[in-house]
């Protein structure tokens, strides 16, 4: 058994507590679903926002799906000029038998063109 970073980020429509937990919970289902990830698998996850998103936490759309024992944390991405803005991002450390390029990364609405050569959905 390997453990595999799986990535995936997304946007938020706004700064409310709402779009937050909305985005965030549709793109870790989308993570899930894609890589077969059950919760007792997870080492743990780590969820960044833009410095435009501070309503909410995005792991606690992790803790509404259930992942009560897993370790997460959040984080603020470095403001970089021209990047994107309304970003989520997830990082999950997943404990499993599949090799690295069998890993689906997963970049939804505002964030698909961010690693266009990485993602598969």
């Amino acid at each position: 058994m390997w453990c595999r970073g799986i990535r995936g980020a997304t946007t938020a429509d706004s700064n409310t507590r709402e779009d937050i937990l909305q985005a965030s919970r549709e793109l870790l289902q989308d993570m899930i679903e894609a890589n077969d990830i059950r919760p007792e698998e997870v080492a743990c996850a780590l969820f960044t926002t833009t410095s435009d998103l501070d309503a909410e936490f995005p792991a606690v759309a992790a803790r509404q799906l259930g992942w009560n024992d897993v370790p997460l944390l959040c984080g603020k991405e470095i403001e970089v000029p021209g990047s994107l803005e309304s970003c989520v991002r997830i990082l999950i450390l997943h404990n499993t038998e599949k090799s690295a390029e069998e890993i689906a990364h997963v970049y939804i609405k505002g964030a698909v063109n961010l690693r266009t050569d990485w993602h598969n959905s």
